[in-house]
């Protein structure tokens, strides 16, 4: 039996220290921090959260030096008048970004931003960080260091990737139904074509799709994530992260993935939509072959589909059984979102 004291002893910092974020003097250096990075996306990136108009967040984000060298950004936002620090907010994956670092250097961080969260009175933090898959390097320091300093999950959210690592084209290994409503679509619909988005015709796209996609969120009585004129100014402020792919049948468009290209490692399956009038078409699993292919050609490692909870459950966590048993006809298997909190008062 591991017996663990109750008081933690004094970690040494190593001197480092805790700044909180000025556009005017950090987003250069923040946002090219994140693409070398062991775990940072698009969604940490300053550039991705100005899409916000000024004033929706209280946001709070940190930086943490090593002397005079970056080793942490931590974008995040109060809540409840300060008494709740919460990463991400107004993005899909936030926590601690880091390079390839040490167990001491992960311990020193997250001291010293227990010294930082102390000192402004915050009584609860929670820290959602992306999937393991996100990472070129399998390690878990920063994970470990939290939980040291009294963190535990709150929760996991179970999503779906597929792995585009193995040899051969993803197709291969669909499941048969999968296979068999493609190559039935592709043989018996010829007027159905897929487009594919380009830089210049993503802003069109996005138009013709959206009204795709406040027709499948009604059905379920929701609202997108993101209003058009979001997605519009994303695409200005991020040029090539986004990629949309459009099933038409002849010229109306009748179904569309939406992927944010989240690294370099993962390409997301942000939305993923059709009208219920085609379904017939089987459009979602030309998409998915389309998809899959076009990642793997491109050089990521995984297709990530997204999460597949049942929103209308009082437990947050309970799964989407028919959803998963969906996403699992493509070859894909389950990675948690997880989220880490701490309780301090």
């Amino acid at each position: 039996m591991i017996e663990i004291s109750a008081a933690l002893p004094e970690i040494r910092t190593a001197g480092v220290r805790v700044v909180q974020y000025d556009p005017l003097l950090h987003k250069k250096d923040w946002d090219a921090f994140i693409p070398p990075s062991m775990n940072g996306t698009v969604f940490h990136c300053q550039k991705f959260l100005d899409y916000h108009p000024e004033g929706r967040f209280e946001f709070h984000h940190l930086l943490f030096y090593q002397g005079a060298q970056l080793v942490a950004v931590l974008p995040g936002a109060l809540r409840e008048h300060g008494r709740v620090f919460e990463s991400p907010l107004g993005a899909s994956y936030g926590s601690f970004v880091t390079e390839d670092i040490s167990a001491q250097t992960a311990l020193d961080i997250v001291a010293a931003f227990e010294r930082h969260v102390r000192s402004m009175g915050v009584e609860d933090v929670y820290l959602t960080s992306a999937p393991v898959i996100y990472q070129p390097v399998l390690t878990q320091n920063l994970d470990f260091a939290l939980l040291y300093q009294g963190y535990s999950y709150q929760r996991h959210y179970i999503s779906h990737a597929i792995d585009l690592r193995r040899p051969g084209i993803p197709f291969d290994r669909f499941q048969s139904v999968a296979r068999k409503h493609i190559r039935h679509v592709k043989k018996t619909y010829p007027s159905v074509w897929i487009e594919e988005s380009n830089p210049d015709s993503i802003r069109d796209m996005l138009v013709e799709f959206y009204p795709i996609l406040l027709e499948n969120k009604a059905k379920y009585h929701a609202k997108p994530t993101h209003t058009l004129e979001e997605l519009l100014r994303l695409e200005s402020l991020l040029p090539n992260f986004m990629k949309l792919f459009l099933v038409r049948d002849g010229e109306d468009p009748v179904a569309g993935s939406l992927l944010f290209l989240a690294n370099d490692r993962v390409a997301l399956v942000f939305y993923h939509m059709l009208r219920y009038a085609f379904q017939h078409l089987k459009p979602i699993y030309l998409l998915m072959d389309t998809v899959t292919r076009w990642a793997k050609e491109e050089g990521y490692a995984f297709v990530d589909i997204g999460v597949s909870q049942d929103t209308n459950d009082e437990n947050p966590m309970t799964p989407a059984l028919s959803l998963i048993q969906f996403k699992e006809k493509f070859d894909s298997r389950g990675v948690l979102r997880s989220t880490l909190h701490k309780k301090y008062s």
